[in-house]
């Protein structure tokens, strides 16, 4: 030792603080996979420093790099469908039927307006709209059952036209899956697109070609009339009664004051028309048919004027 120069006796002691003892149960900094490793050099060990810190921030803030879930359509239908059955009981299916088509039926093809948007919470205090309130009210119902799942901001647009499909299908009639993703509009729709209960035959198709619609899906369409207080069956009951109605037309019995009551004049309109009886007497016959067609229709109904996300 004696024989060393200080210069080499200072290489010597700087070689040896180099060195760190990573001993024991302590891994090394920058070889976190070794469990047993000696000798680390200082910079090895402040080199590794950085990413154990950043190993450490990450795992205290896993939620901030979550995966996010993309649900499918199936898969958020069926939640909204959880919500109506346990919201909206079968008595409401008149009202949410009728909703859906009200909401619907402001669209015009010609202009690309209107339509499946929602709009119709702002166009509740039009003469064509009474009684919607109640609609509306239970749509909200169903928003509040929907709380803490996927779809908890489902929009009115979806719900409305899930609603009417819920109405539907509870009623005995055919499952319909219309698809989600509606945006919702902030405004109401222009006034005067809705048919009224007094047009005749030739006006209600012109509403209906208006929105885009032929012939047979009027017809269709028509025969959600089957739900509800209008005389055609019983009125929670989803079927093609409606049809078999319009060709006996048990209003024309002067001698049957409750008879006259069934149905509305623009049914009554409808089953004098040439054009709509020969699909008046398919449906009367064939309720399977009528299933498919309706369910079509109203698919295609449901998407009319919609925007999606």
């Amino acid at each position: 030792w004696r024989r060393f120069s200080w210069k080499a006796r200072l290489r010597t002691g700087n070689m040896a603080s180099r060195r760190c003892a990573c001993v024991s149960t302590r891994a090394c900094a920058s070889d976190p996979g070794t469990r047993f490793k000696k000798g680390c050099t200082r910079r090895e060990t402040l080199q590794g420093i950085p990413m154990v810190a950043a190993g450490l921030w990450l795992a205290q803030h896993s939620d901030a790099f979550a995966t996010t879930v993309v649900l499918s359509q199936d898969e958020r239908r069926e939640t909204m469908m959880k919500a109506f059955h346990e919201a909206a009981p079968k008595t409401k299916a008149p009202v949410l039927l009728r909703l859906a088509f009200h909401d619907a039926g402001t669209y015009d093809a010609n202009t690309d307006t209107g339509g499946s948007n929602g709009s119709i919470r702002f166009e509740l205090n039009r003469p064509e709209n009474g009684g919607l309130k109640r609609g509306l009210r239970c749509i909200d119902e169903v928003r509040n059952a929907l709380r803490d799942t996927s779809e908890e901001n489902a929009s009115y647009a979806d719900l409305i036209s899930v609603g009417g499909a819920y109405a539907v299908e509870v009623c005995g009639g055919p499952r319909i899956d219309v698809p989600i993703g509606r945006l919702d509009v902030a405004e109401a729709d222009p006034e005067g697109r809705m048919p009224l209960e007094d047009y005749s035959a030739g006006r209600l198709k012109d509403v209906f070609r208006r929105g885009g619609y032929t012939v047979q899906e009027f017809v269709a369409l028509s025969g959600a009339h089957t739900v509800g207080g209008k005389g055609f069956g019983a009125p929670l009951e989803f079927s093609s009664v409606y049809y078999s109605e319009l060709l006996r037309k048990p209003w024309e019995d002067p001698s049957d004051k409750m008879n006259q009551m069934i149905g509305l004049a623009s049914d009554h309109a409808m089953a004098d028309d040439e054009e709509c009886q020969s699909w008046i007497r398919k449906y009367a016959e064939d309720q399977d048919l009528f299933f498919r067609d309706f369910a079509r229709a109203y698919t295609k109904m449901s998407l009319s004027g919609a925007r999606f996300a």
